[in-house]
């Protein structure tokens, strides 16, 4: 048995795949993304059950104490590329599990708060930056666990944030209301280090398709393949050795083939040369070559070649975060569909229900329609996980975002039309289920070969998160705006209605983009281009060298065609048997 000293990086070492497992050690990712979404999103979604708590006990406004979550909400998406730069460079596990840590401290620490100014610290910043550190790492390696099952497992893994908020904001509020407020913030802090283990579970996946065997006799040197090739043929003379004759005539024709190594002698001299040849070839094979290595923690999974050129290949890939992205036209647009559609986002959960109340729903009954909008949410996700892996949608996916977004514009402005209780509890649970929808595809699909691909995703998601952090920050205030100014609710969803009609114009734009319909797609294939330059730099290199070496050869097989006609006539003189 393995000491257990031994196991431990085995256990949180990577998982090499040759492609996608779609299942594996996927499902217990599946199951840490679970829980970081029900102690993240579902955690800052429940957070409103303190908010009446904090304003008696520091005498504050509605609108001061609110702003602890906005800062939370804005420290964590502002930060998005600070979490894709820590993941390229020091991993998923430990960026994952520092989240956990920061958001578990941040929590904590704000139950010993005595102001809301600290609070804006303690979990605005503290937590806040914690949040960003753990779900943009734990979605990402998620996407890179599944392939054809990827919208199904996402979808219902994510589902932890909206049964958080259906189950563990009553649980909570039941227990604030037994222990007090600071307790309960200080228990909720201690339920979220269960991040710290979900992060460690977050084994990185290498994926390495098997290498055929041209891509092995390209990376090899000349030498080793002239060897390989005198080996082979060696095996192949040794099978039809029955006489002298064929043993002679096998030399001779192996000599004629491969060519000489050697400038002078070819007998005894040639026969240690080959000796030696095959000796290279013999170690060759011992020695696997570096691209069949497992790689290790440290190299990141990285190939490394003894050819001159080829250390610059790392370096150029090792970016901590990609920036070249903002040159493709797919991802500028995808990038305005989120920012115009979290403006699309705020105004229900903010209003539905003093919008119920002024339509003449009594308070008590106005609150359902969040009930109904989280259990709406679940549903939503379920389904679009279902509907998006079968196979006569998986190529259109974007298609099928763009229907439910357009659904959810017109849903906004059903809520203005509407007037009885039954009307908005239709439009609240059709917009909690395509809500659903949108908000756990649209940050996976960034794998999606028709926005960036999965071999990018990492450094896209958090300058994807980025943009969204402004629409996050300024939603709210425009509809806070309208509202004061029009004295109507029913403004503000009309605000949302138009952002959201906008992102479906900027996400159906984002097909024909990729197919170069828009723009040109110079921009996006720069950085494959850029590494097919180096490819081929090294290919000449490699081809440079082979025809070098065939001339020096045909070089020496003319200066000793002579000889090797001697020899040859001095083979055939020699008797039948020896």
């Amino acid at each position: 048995m393995a000491p257990c000293g031994g196991a431990v990086p085995r256990l949180l070492g990577p998982n090499v795949y040759p492609e996608a497992p779609d299942g594996g050690w996927g499902w217990v990712v599946a199951v840490a993304f679970f829980l970081v979404e029900a102690f993240t999103y579902g955690i800052i979604k429940s957070f409103g059950i303190f908010l009446q708590n904090l304003k008696e006990e520091f005498g504050e406004t509605n609108s001061r104490v609110s702003w602890i979550v906005s800062i939370c909400v804005f420290v964590m998406t502002f930060n998005g590329p600070l979490s894709s730069v820590m993941t390229n460079r020091f991993g998923f596990q430990f960026v994952v599990m520092l989240g956990g840590l920061l958001i578990s401290c941040g929590t904590i620490a704000t139950s010993f708060t005595s102001s809301v100014n600290q609070m804006y610290f303690t979990y605005g910043l503290v937590a806040g930056i914690g949040y960003c550190l753990t779900f943009l790492p734990t979605v990402t390696i998620l996407s890179q666990y599944f392939s054809s099952r990827r919208s199904l497992v996402t979808a219902v893994a994510s589902t932890g944030e909206s049964l958080s908020m259906f189950a563990l904001a009553p649980a909570l509020s039941a227990l604030r209301d037994r222990i007090g407020w600071r307790h309960t913030m200080a228990a909720m802090g201690g339920l979220q280090s269960i991040i710290i283990v979900c992060g460690a579970l977050l084994r990185p996946i290498v994926i390495k398709p098997p290498l055929t065997q041209t891509t092995e006799i390209d990376k090899m040197s000349a030498g080793d393949v002239e060897a390989t090739d005198v080996r082979q043929k060696a095996e192949e003379g040794a099978t039809t050795k029955d006489s002298c004759e064929a043993e002679v005539a096998c030399s001779l024709e192996n000599e004629l083939t491969t060519g000489s190594v050697s400038t002078g002698d070819s007998g005894i001299g040639g026969g240690q040369e080959d000796g030696a040849l095959l000796g290279r070839a013999a170690a060759a094979e011992r020695t696997p070559p570096d691209s069949m290595k497992e790689p290790s923690s440290e190299e990141g999974g990285k190939n490394h070649h003894n050819e001159p050129g080829d250390e610059e290949l790392p370096a150029k890939k090792a970016k901590l975060l990609d920036f070249s992205i903002l040159r493709e036209c797919t991802f500028i647009l995808y990038s305005l569909f989120g920012l115009f559609a979290t403006l699309g986002f705020f105004a229900p959960q903010l209003y539905i229900i003093e919008l119920s109340v002024g339509r003449g729903v009594e308070r008590d009954r106005a609150a359902y329609m969040l009930s109904i909008m989280a259990v709406a949410e679940i549903f939503g996700r379920f389904s679009i996980g279902w509907i998006m892996t079968r196979k006569a949608l998986r190529k259109r996916k974007l298609l099928v975002m763009l229907a439910c977004v357009v659904v959810m514009a017109a849903d906004l402005v059903g809520f203005t039309l509407v007037t009885e209780f039954y009307g908005l509890a239709v439009c609240s649970s059709v917009y909690g289920f395509f809500m659903g929808t949108v908000a756990c595809t649209h940050i996976p699909m960034l794998a999606e070969d028709d926005v960036v691909g999965i071999d990018r995703m990492s450094s896209a998601a958090g300058v994807y998160v980025f943009i969204h952090s402004f629409a996050g920050l300024a939603g709210p205030p425009i509809g806070g705006v309208l509202v004061d100014l029009t004295q109507n609710y029913g403004s503000a969803f009309y605000s949302c209605a138009v952002g959201m009609a906008i992102s479906a114009m900027f996400l159906g734009l984002v097909k024909p983009a990729r197919r170069g319909l828009l723009c040109r797609k110079k921009s996006a294939e720069q950085p494959e281009e850029a590494h097919g330059r180096d490819a081929a730099a090294t290919a000449a290199r490699h081809t440079d060298e082979k025809d070098r070496r065939t001339e020096e050869l045909n070089d020496n097989n003319q200066s000793d065609a002579s000889r090797d006609a001697e020899e040859n006539q001095s083979a055939a003189m020699l008797p039948a048997g020896c």
